[in-house]
């Protein structure tokens, strides 16, 4: 019976210790992909529920594109135009990374600053982020209002 009981201890140990990899994994693999961004919101910082502003892509922005690989590379692709004749206007490459516990997301471009994130929503569909660096007060209540980009596939 104790060896039974042991053998339970050791198994339910090596399960629970597996735990945080595997909802690690799981919300990495989410991430990654093609990101378009859908929406673009200012939220008050005082009452972080009263919207400011919200910007919706158009025309050759809405293809810009945030792009995620389980190896912790990103890429940004921002694309210029009249019509339908887009073309790439700039293109950058870096690293990131993911906090699943505090859903905080870091991302490094070569060349820039580290930009931070925290993560609102991580779907298969939907994402959803509240940037945490460069907040600045947009309408003058002397309290840093934060900016929300929501992203479709």
């Amino acid at each position: 019976m104790k060896k039974q009981l042991l053998l339970f201890a050791f198994s339910a140990l090596a399960l629970t210790s597996c735990e945080d990899d595997n909802i690690k994994a799981y919300e990495i693999d989410m991430l990654k992909g093609d990101w378009k961004e859908s929406k673009r919101e200012v939220i008050s910082g005082k009452d972080n529920k009263t919207v400011l502003n919200t910007q919706v892509p158009t025309g050759c922005s809405a293809k810009n594109t945030l792009y995620f690989r389980t190896d912790f590379y990103t890429s940004y692709t921002a694309y210029s135009g009249n019509g339908i004749d887009c073309q790439v206007n700039a293109a950058t490459t870096g690293k990131f990374t993911y906090d699943e516990e505090n859903k905080a997301l870091n991302i490094k471009f070569d060349n820039n600053d580290e930009e931070k994130y925290k993560v609102m929503v991580l779907t298969s569909q939907d994402l959803k982020v509240m940037t945490l660096s460069n907040n600045i007060d947009q309408n003058g209540d002397q309290v840093a209002d934060y900016t929300y980009i929501t992203y479709k596939r």
